[in-house]
């Protein structure tokens, strides 16, 4: 059995709001750990955050002036440490809670995919050009169904809104 991953929930709503729980984030992070062949670094922190934090955030580290659903910071450690840090993820609740009603998904998928997309990012995957976006879709689809959750592609090519392909999920 994969050992329990540490995740560190922060949340910095003033809003009463329909969260994942530790055990969920646990559960998410543990599966994207262990489908990436992750054993040494598996400490994180998950933040849950307003509109404008999120835009502040994805503006003030990647020029985009919006709130997105999803950022990912890694942890870079001077040569030498080695310490079992991965990084945080910032997740964007009215983000997540817009998306999955407009794409026709449960809250608790879309948070799931969320989680697993940012830790994929914090492991050094990323979606820059197709070929990474097939391959960190595909990962994604595939650590998802382990867990229960429909390929949160084939909601977004069902749903009458769905996002444009260049809307994937963030950094």
């Amino acid at each position: 059995m994969t050992p329990t991953p540490a995740v560190e929930r922060q949340v910095a709503l003033t809003e009463d709001a329909a969260l994942p729980d530790q055990a969920s984030l646990e559960r998410w992070v543990g599966a994207t750990l262990a489908h990436a062949g992750e054993r040494d670094r598996d400490e994180l922190s998950v933040r849950f955050v307003d509109a404008g934090e999120s835009q502040t955030l994805n503006r003030d580290y990647r020029g985009k002036d919006a709130p997105t659903n999803v950022l990912s910071f890694g942890v870079e450690l001077p040569p030498g440490v080695d310490l079992p840090l991965l990084g945080d993820l910032v997740i964007c609740h009215p983000v997540v809670v817009r998306e999955a009603d407009e794409q026709g998904k449960p809250l608790g998928d879309h948070y799931a995919h969320m989680v697993v997309h940012g830790t994929l990012h914090l492991l050094g995957f990323d979606h820059i050009d197709d070929a990474e976006a097939e391959h960190m879709e595909q990962l994604e689809r595939e650590i998802l169904a382990a867990l229960g959750i429909a390929d949160p592609y084939r909601c977004e090519l069902d749903a009458p809104s769905a996002a444009p392909e260049d809307e994937r999920p963030d950094a």
